[in-house]
């Protein structure tokens, strides 16, 4: 029989603040993509529309389950993700150099986008079995299981080579092990290993990831190379001063000066229109929604539930504040788009799906009561 309170329980906050942010990528994704060359305006806005409908019928789908039920399916997800993450890496298809996407006709995806979903969903079934007998506190030699739960889908990533995304599950991962509890002295020492190991992937990583990383420390040493986006970025943003330049009257957008405007420099096309005003507008939607998913973290009497939502929240918030750094300077350039706003099929059902789970949580918080 179906329960009532499930209704009673809809998180209206929750699906406003999504369709306000999907509203603005829209917009922002018009006005950089029109009268664009080499660009095809009305196929790509008719794809983010088509795409944010397929996330809204995952969202609610994600709804209509006990998300308890995903603690069984943990495992085989995370097993099913790591063996497409191998695939990929023998059939995948080569875009802008990198190896991610598996096509099937004319349906692509990326096998990495689920993959950190699947990796928060495992961790939240470790740390709240570890919740159930007694574990309050980890010490290093506690978390050698998490840390190869991450590792896998992290290295594998990586060898796309994907250095954005591998970044994400890292910091994703840590921040639900801080959430977990982390001794101090155990902190400090995994904090060390990681400074002490920097040296160590330098040499592993790809030349132009390398190269990334030089113009991050030095963006004015090559700025019609290497330096080339990130500093049309930031001309774009500054120009945009208070108020903007208004709707459609971007002039880096316009004159074809800012690359990947649609996609990894979305931001900075509403920044250079919009001004500071609508940029700040929307790091607010993003806060909110952050803010609002630990807050049903903490509503949650289920330490899977609430291990889940913080997870789904630490997931929106690297992508946001990761994309944004890259495109002000703030961060290297590592590829990653801005979550729910820049033009993108995989990214934007995946994060549809771990926002229906973050509603289903909502939803069933009185479960547990």
């Amino acid at each position: 029989m179906f329960d009532r309170r499930l209704i009673q329980s809809f998180d209206w906050v929750l699906l406003i603040l999504l369709f306000l942010i999907a509203t603005a990528s829209v917009i922002n994704l018009y006005s950089a993509t029109c009268h664009v060359r080499n660009i095809n305006s009305t196929r790509i806005i008719h794809r983010q529309i088509y795409w944010f409908l397929i996330g809204l019928t995952v969202f609610f789908a994600m709804t209509t389950f006990n998300y308890y039920v995903l603690e069984r399916f943990a495992y085989p997800a995370y097993y099913v993700l790591v063996f497409l993450l191998i695939l990929v890496l023998f059939i995948g298809s080569v875009k802008s150099g990198s190896r991610r996407w598996i096509e099937i006709g004319s349906f692509s995806f990326e096998p990495s986008e689920l993959a950190k979903l699947s990796v928060v969903i495992l961790l939240a079934k470790f740390f709240s079995d570890q919740h159930h007998t007694g574990q309050r506190k980890y010490r290093i030699r506690d978390l050698w299981q998490p840390a190869l739960i991450v590792a896998i889908p992290a290295f594998l990533i990586l060898k796309q080579p994907d250095l954005g995304t591998a970044v994400i599950v890292i910091f994703v991962s840590f921040s639900m092990m801080l959430f977990a509890g982390i001794y101090i002295k155990s902190l400090l020492i995994m904090v060390g290993s990681g400074l002490a190991a920097a040296p160590i992937i330098w040499f592993h990583l790809k030349p132009y990831q390398q190269t990334r990383i030089l113009t991050f420390l030095n963006p004015e040493a090559d700025i019609q190379g290497a330096g080339y986006h990130i500093h049309q970025s930031k001309i774009a943003i500054g120009s945009g001063l208070m108020w903007g330049k208004g709707f459609l009257k971007g002039t880096q957008t316009r004159l074809h000066f800012l690359p990947e405007q649609h996609t990894d420099f979305a931001f900075s096309v509403l920044a250079e229109e919009w001004g500071f005003a609508g940029s700040l507008t929307l790091l607010a939607l993003y806060l909110a929604l952050i803010l609002w998913g630990l807050k049903i973290a903490s509503e949650s009497k289920d330490p899977f539930g609430s291990f889940l939502a913080v997870g789904i929240s630490a997931l929106i918030f690297w992508q946001a504040v990761i994309n944004i750094g890259m495109v002000t300077g703030l961060f290297p350039v590592v590829g990653i788009p801005l979550v729910l706003f820049s033009y993108g099929g995989s990214s934007i059902v995946s994060t549809m799906i771990a926002m229906g789970l973050l509603m289903n949580i909502s939803m069933r918080r009185f479960m547990f009561q």
